[in-house]
C-alpha cells in the first residue's frame, strides 16, 4: 500500500485544468482530498496515466509533479 498526495510546492495551475483534476477526484472519492491510500499496482497505473496529462512536468526540482506516491507505515496499513 502506499499513498498518492497532492504536492503542494508545484502549482500544476495546467495539469490540474486539463484532466488533472478528474483524475484525482476519480481516485479520492471518499477521502479526505488531499491523500489517498492504495494498492502499488493502482498507484503506479494512476502515476502513468497522470503523467498522459499537460502539465505533469516542469515543477521545481524539489515538487516536480501535481502528485506523488508517499509510503505509509504499517498501522495506516489497517
Amino acid at each position: 500500500m502506499v499513498k498518492l498526495a497532492i504536492e503542494f510546492e508545484n502549482p500544476a495551475k495546467l495539469w490540474w485544468d486539463s484532466g488533472g483534476r478528474e483524475l484525482w477526484e476519480s481516485i479520492a472519492y471518499g477521502f479526505d482530498g488531499s491523500e489517498v491510500l492504495v494498492d502499488d499496482d493502482v498507484a503506479h497505473s494512476w502515476m502513468a496515466r497522470a503523467a498522459t496529462i499537460p502539465g505533469w512536468e516542469g515543477g521545481p526540482s524539489y515538487a516536480p509533479h501535481p502528485v506523488f506516491l508517499k509510503s505509509v507505515s504499517e498501522d495506516e496499513e489497517q
